[in-house]
């Protein structure tokens, strides 16, 4: 791919995807809000339009961009988080149905938030969405990418599970707590936390950019989920802390509101990288241990 547009380049993720395609000889070109300062950049509004000659000629399209999900759920927050994926990701996908010089491949994120709380049941690429606001944005999402699908473009929706990244996410905010020997498991501690390296994360998109059989969802999250009892244990390991200290699930409430402390912290997705697996990606960080100490 020798010209790639992204958006959402700031961002763990976006960050770390520019600096791969740059070292591997890409020319990428980023969304950027407000005016652009440079050809390397593409002015756009993700609730208004796009036009299709600002995103002509590329040979792949990255979609990132996003309100973040954490916080309180005010009814505002949450047309912020729907509206910034649903229309954002229209904009994109509408433009580049439209344009001349199509590109080979979209990708497009989503997450597993897809699949909703569902306990101990193994969720694939094929198992139906869940119940809930979150996995009520993500078929929206994704839906919404569907129009580049319908062109002919081949359109890659990568479910994302839980980040694991020192530049952002979850983990930054987890380390202050247990570096005092103050973490402990979330809730019960029996729901699964499907979580993926954020190298992985790179490595599996650049793998869908190259790989033709990829298309449609595919799970980016380590094929070891663990228990949330088993992740703080882990994390408080390879901090040499202990993990005495449980965050009871009302806590959380008060903290986020019940609606997204139920559906961030305590629901339970153990998802498998069926596709991914299945079309010959190797990770670099399947074991948790070896993620973290990567990290920290």
């Amino acid at each position: 791919m020798d010209r790639v547009l992204i958006s959402g380049a700031s961002g763990p993720i976006g960050t770390a995807i520019v600096s791969s395609l740059g070292q591997a000889g890409a020319e990428v070109v980023r969304l950027v809000r407000g005016p652009a300062r440079s050809a390397g950049q593409v002015s756009w509004d993700p609730m208004g339009e796009l036009a299709p000659e600002a995103v002509s000629g590329f040979g792949a399209v990255i979609h990132l961009a996003g309100e973040s999900v954490v916080g309180r759920w005010t009814e505002m927050k949450r047309k912020a988080i729907r509206e910034s994926r649903v229309r954002g990701t229209r904009c994109v996908a509408s433009a580049l149905a439209r344009t001349e010089s199509k590109p080979k491949v979209f990708v497009c994120a989503s997450a597993i938030g897809f699949y909703g709380d569902r306990g101990d049941e193994i969720l694939t690429e094929e198992t139906a969405s869940g119940r809930g606001f979150l996995p009520e944005v993500c078929r929206e999402w994704e839906d919404a990418s569907r129009i580049c699908a319908e062109v002919g473009i081949r359109t890659v929706n990568i479910r994302i599970g839980l980040v694991l990244s020192g530049q952002g996410g979850a983990l930054p905010k987890m380390l202050p707590a247990f570096k005092l020997g103050l973490g402990g498991r979330v809730g019960s501690g029996k729901q699964w936390w499907s979580w993926i390296h954020v190298d992985d994360i790179v490595g599996a998109v650049h793998h869908a950019m190259q790989n033709d059989s990829l298309f449609g969802p595919v799970n980016l999250v380590s094929p070891n989920p663990a228990r949330n009892a088993e992740f703080t244990k882990v994390l408080a390991s390879v901090l040499g802390r202990p993990a005495f200290f449980p965050v009871p699930g009302f806590a959380l409430g008060l903290a986020f509101g019940r609606a997204a402390a139920d559906e961030l912290f305590l629901a339970s997705q153990r998802v498998e990288p069926g596709k991914l697996k299945a079309s010959g990606y190797e990770f670099r960080f399947a074991d948790l241990r070896g993620a973290l100490e990567n990290l920290i």
